[in-house]
């Protein structure tokens, strides 16, 4: 994204900078931990990967993908977004960054594990701008971070010619769904769990 900044009721969202790797890769984490430890095996090497491909241009945690949240000049909150064409070029690119960094014996659970996440996961609209990551700062939640960053995937969904924004999440994930449809999201599909594949609610909020 561009280096543009928008400041909406006392939060202001920027585009991330390199500078913020590490404390992007932590909000990433928490955004989905245990998909990361099951994918990684601990907190650690999730963390590494995800300041490695934060750095890296081109996979679904670059830097270019990322929005920052902040309020009082404390990071509150990030969005990694992109458009949905790129989803899978994307996610395989984070994949091969994955597997460089990690032992040998661990990629068949790895690809696996990238397999499963993958079919849980209803394909979103063409001409969408896919939020595959959305997470706030414990210590300054219900300040409105979510609500602007959703505000400005909107922003950068225009910008750039799509119709529309889609996201997904947990089906239990109560708080998540109520914050979505406060935002004017409508579900668009839904999966069930089954097996080891967790069930999946995705929104999509057409912009025209």
């Amino acid at each position: 994204m561009t280096g543009e900044a928008s400041t909406t009721s006392g939060v202001m969202v920027r585009a991330a900078r390199q500078d913020d790797a590490e404390r992007v890769a932590e909000l990433l984490y928490e955004s989905a931990a245990a998909k990361y430890d099951q994918f990684l095996g601990s907190r650690r090497p999730a963390l590494a990967l995800l300041e490695r491909a934060f750095r890296r241009n081109g996979n679904t945690a670059s830097c270019e993908t990322v929005s920052i949240a902040e309020v009082e000049g404390r990071v509150a909150g990030v969005l990694a977004a992109f458009p949905s064409a790129e989803g899978d070029r994307r996610a395989r690119r984070l994949l091969r960054i994955a597997l460089r960094g990690m032992a040998p014996w661990r990629w068949a659970e790895a690809l696996r594990v990238f397999r499963l996440g993958s079919e849980a996961v209803p394909p979103p609209p063409p001409d969408a701008l896919y939020v595959d990551a959305l997470a706030t700062s414990a210590a300054l939640r219900r300040r409105g971070a979510a609500r602007a960053l959703l505000a400005d995937a909107e922003r950068r969904a225009w910008t750039a010619g799509l119709g529309a924004v889609a996201l997904d999440t947990g089906g239990g994930n109560a708080s998540a769904r109520a914050l979505y449809e406060a935002a004017g999201f409508a579900v668009a599909a839904a999966r069930e769990p089954y097996g080891a594949v967790p069930g999946v609610v995705a929104y999509v909020k057409r912009l025209t």
